[in-house]
């Protein structure tokens, strides 16, 4: 069903037990972050927060799950709209040469021409209410984290339009409030709105600029979906709700908007200005994106309906709700990208803890030799699959949801010197472990079963590691000059260990080679020496976004080294400001666990800030290190 805002979504949630509404006075400053943080982390509900200091209650939590996801997009789970997907390309595709053929794509087309969106001449219900003197301040924006800059517009989608060719884009870009009436545009260099601010620029004009917050939640998701530039996302928001998008004109830009959006800012980014300095932020990767210049937004009208909700989502080490939009995309565009790219693609999955761009899984139905590097090098160069730093390649009978299968088999199927694609290209322009900023190291894994044409002299796949036949186990647990050793992982026939050090105290790559003699088979993970090696969460979100490919690994026979230890020391020689995690400061740790009870939303739940707390470095959002 489509909601005519979110107050209508917040009724169905309720209905469902999906929602908690909290009374008692909690501040948008970090407060309402930490208890988001601890319930989202939990599988908890959405939550509304009704006294925040505004006339406005804030929303928040709203797609964190696979169940509120699939209210959200109005399917019975995220499967169906991919099936729906799959029928209008299917019947796209096929269509050949002749009449018959060609008719018989007319029903997918009529589909997809019946949701384009409907612009309409009167007011909109986000317009019930118009500000012209706006003040910015009248919203409960939130102030995410500690190290934050300020507070930050987290769920906006951002209307923006190339003033040569008219395409209009829907994207998600985060704004930070500087003043009354004026905030950041936090666009990526990659980004359709940074595109169109540069042909604005070429012009030396200003860019109209018009945000929506609210209405029907699926705006939002089609905000966030890797649409190719030039189409509309409320085509796509029209196909998932099945009923045309109404938009209504700006009262001070020449841009269109959602009829029932909950609010709307308008304005402008004067393209001749020197752009200003924006963030830190404590980003979904986990660490503080840090500060850089962005254009400035002046606004010029804010309106909203009677009745509205501010919507927001925060993002920081996973999982977060993020992890729950990126899975619907990954089963709404799983056939787009298996037509357009490899047919023989069977499944397609990004862990949460990759982050999005860090992990991508790819199931195959594999059918000659090499065909997972052929695989390998096709993402590495489409669309955003193009930002991926890690890539593994699987058979077809395996569960890309079970983690412990996938490491199975890269260290069965996986030879170092053989299925490896070590390689350089673009980066998501928050990925802080590269030498150069937006440009990187990117690793393919072929863990597919090996063909005879793809195997070694000595034959077969490798071998299965057993613990009592690794020498290396008992030196490194008598060396003292590690920190902590988890070998755990070889009793689950995982060749897996992870090492702790503290790099300050000795030369661990020299150390770890002299224990190996080559033919052990290993994928050595180097962590530092606060991470606690038992929480394997942590360990893999740490060992993806502190790696660099083309820098951090080693092979010494048949072993793999990894570096996944922050380069935030004078000894690593690194040339870029690292990043600081996000976690809670303990002030407001002790005051949500005070005021836990009066919330009224279940028994405490500790904060994760906690144990994440240990790998914090001193400094704030950027670590504090010499100039080298």
């Amino acid at each position: 069903m489509a909601y005519c805002g979110l107050k209508e979504f917040v009724s169905e949630l309720e209905g469902r037990n999906e929602l908690h509404r909290i009374n008692t006075f909690v501040n948008p400053d970090l407060e309402i972050t930490e208890i988001t943080d601890r319930i989202v982390k939990s599988g908890g509900k959405a939550l509304l927060f009704e006294n925040n200091g505004t006339g406005f209650p804030v929303l928040i939590n709203m797609f964190g799950s696979d169940e509120r996801m699939s209210i959200a997009i109005g399917r019975e789970d995220l499967e169906d709209a991919g099936r729906e997907m799959e029928n209008i390309f299917k019947g796209i595709i096929r269509g050949g040469n002749s009449l018959f053929s060609r008719l018989s794509i007319l029903p997918g087309l009529r589909q997809i021409a019946s949701v384009i969106p409907k612009k309409i001449s009167r007011k909109g219900i986000c317009q019930e209410v118009v500000n012209l003197n706006p003040d910015i301040n009248i919203l409960p924006v939130l102030k995410c984290w500690p190290y934050d800059g300020g507070k930050f517009i987290t769920l906006p989608v951002v209307h923006t339009k190339n003033p040569e060719t008219g395409e209009v884009n829907a994207g998600m870009y985060r704004m930070q409030i500087f003043d009354q009436n004026s905030t950041g545009m936090h666009w990526h260099r990659h980004k359709t709105g940074a595109t169109h601010y540069r042909a604005w620029k070429e012009r030396g004009e200003k860019m109209p600029v018009a945000v929506s917050l609210g209405g029907d939640p699926v705006y939002t998701y089609a905000a966030t979906a890797p649409l190719p530039e030039g189409i509309d996302e409320y085509i796509l928001a029209g196909f998932l709700r099945k009923k045309r998008v109404k938009l209504v004109k700006c009262i001070t830009q020449d841009l269109y908007v959602p009829y029932d959006a909950d609010i709307v800012i308008e304005g402008y980014v004067d393209t001749t200005e020197e752009l200003v300095w924006e963030g830190p932020f404590g980003d979904h990767t986990g660490f503080y994106s840090l500060a850089d210049w962005y254009p400035k937004l002046h606004i010029t009208a804010i309106t909203h309906r009677k009745d509205a909700i501010y919507p927001a989502t925060i993002v920081g080490v996973p999982p977060q709700e993020d992890a729950i939009l990126g899975k619907a995309t990954e089963r709404l565009f799983l056939y787009p990208i298996k037509m357009t790219l490899a047919p023989e693609i069977t499944d397609i999955h990004m862990p949460p803890m990759g982050v999005a761009h860090n992990l991508v899984l790819v199931k195959i139905r594999k059918e000659y030799p090499g065909q997972g590097l052929k695989i390998m090098n096709s993402l590495f160069g489409a669309g955003q699959m193009m930002f991926s730093k890690f890539i593994v390649v699987v058979d077809n009978d395996a569960s890309l949801n079970d983690y412990r299968d996938i490491a199975y088999r890269i260290g069965k199927y996986a030879d170092p010197l053989r299925d490896l694609l070590i390689t350089s290209g673009p980066l998501d322009v928050l990925d802080h472990s590269s030498d150069n900023f937006s440009f990187g190291g990117k690793m393919g894994i072929d863990a597919t079963r090996k063909m005879k044409e793809e195997r070694n002299s000595s034959g077969d796949n490798r071998q299965e590691i057993k613990h009592e036949e690794v020498p290396l186990f008992q030196s490194l647990l008598s060396d003292d000059a590690f920190t902590g050793v988890n070998c755990d992982l070889i009793a689950d026939l995982l060749p897996v260990i992870l090492i702790s050090v503290d790099k300050s105290r000795l030369n661990w790559r020299e150390r770890i080679k002299d224990m190996l003699n080559g033919d052990e088979g290993l994928w050595i993970f180097v962590l530092d020496k606060s991470v606690n090696l038992l929480n394997l969460n942590v360990v893999v979100w740490q060992i993806l976004s502190n790696s660099d490919p083309l820098r951090d690994i080693y092979v010494t026979g048949n072993n793999l080294i990894i570096n996944s230890t922050a380069k935030a020391g004078v000894e690593d020689q690194f040339s870029r400001e690292w990043p600081n995690i996000v976690v809670s400061d303990n002030h407001t740790i002790r005051k949500i666990d005070t005021m836990w009870d009066a919330l009224n939303i279940g028994n405490r739940i500790d904060s994760p800030s906690v144990e994440l707390g240990n790998l914090l470095f001193e400094g704030e959002a950027s670590v504090i290190k010499p100039d080298i």
